[in-house]
């Protein structure tokens, strides 16, 4: 269900509501889409809306609710987001993680921020990178090796939705930014490790392709609404691909993904994610396969 606190939050020269849903993000923007809601106003878990649209959004369907009862609604959902992974927070998060990795170049992290908060960015944004970042520490218990820290910032630097040539554009990104700024061995690695991202199926032994490959999937992994969440902001990255073919292409994808043996290659990485994401992938890969899909196996 849709809903909406009064107008009240100021900004912008008027006062804002906010618009949930109590199920799925997926819900919340086809009926924020319907209403004739602009994209821009979605903020990770919520539409903000201006004043001028209240009665129309009431009309359409959103339950009117105090601000408190909207915020009680959101958090029992499992929806809401916490403040760290908002835009604003997320990017002070990652200039202190940057500046502690690699101090004294603050234009290049700067340069890379710009790059992950690209305004055709959903899921591939800062988000993901922190809690890609997030993910190698749980992995390796807050001790990355250099190399592949380096890889996780710039593996989605470049994004325009082009599986393969985004990797690729990336890693000579990287190369390009990094000569000369690190050891020329570190660089190779670095660009190595982006372009397996492509794939996420390291070689046998490939310790860091494997924790570089699980931190990028760890998002198969989270809870069935974080994975929701997740396949929204896919289909908004792709919001430019019509209905058909993105359902035909998404449906391949969760195929190779449920296809791959391993799908997390660190034994830790199978601990913390592999049951969940393989449950997760199953459910969508019925859903884009209505009514006799069966999981692949």
């Amino acid at each position: 269900m849709i809903f909406i606190d009064p107008p009240y939050w100021p900004a912008h020269g008027t006062v804002f509501s906010h618009l949930i849903s109590d199920t799925s993000v997926l819900e919340l923007h086809a009926f924020a889409a319907a209403a004739g809601v602009s994209e821009r106003a979605f903020d990770l878990d919520h539409y903000d809306v201006p004043e001028r649209l209240y009665v129309d959004l009431v009309t359409a369907g959103a339950l009117p609710v105090s601000g408190k009862d909207l915020a009680r609604t959101l958090l029992a959902s499992g929806l809401r987001i916490k403040a760290k992974y908002r835009v604003k927070s997320v990017t002070s998060v990652l200039e202190l993680r940057w500046n502690a990795f690699l101090p004294g170049h603050r234009e290049l992290g700067a340069e890379l921020l710009r790059r992950w908060n690209e305004p055709h960015r959903h899921y591939h944004s800062g988000t993901h990178l922190l809690a890609m970042l997030e993910a190698l520490d749980r992995l390796t218990e807050g001790d990355p090796p250099r190399t592949v820290l380096m890889a996780a910032w710039f593996h989605d630097a470049v994004y325009k939705g082009v599986a393969g040539t985004d990797e690729r554009e990336s890693a000579d990104l990287a190369h390009s930014r990094l000569a000369g700024l690190l050891p020329a061995a570190d660089v190779a690695e670095a660009v190595r490790l982006i372009l397996l991202t492509a794939t996420h199926s390291p070689n046998p032994g490939d310790a860091d392709g494997a924790l570089l490959c699980d931190a990028d999937l760890a998002v198969l992994g989270g809870s069935p609404a974080e994975y929701a969440r997740y396949a929204a902001g896919v289909r908004c990255d792709y919001a430019h691909v019509p209905a058909a073919d993105f359902t035909k292409g998404r449906a391949a994808v969760v195929h190779q993904l449920l296809t791959l043996d391993p799908l997390f290659h660190t034994h830790r990485g199978r601990g913390l994610w592999a049951a969940q994401a393989r449950a997760n992938l199953t459910a969508e890969w019925v859903a884009l396969n209505p009514p006799n899909a069966t999981a692949v196996r």
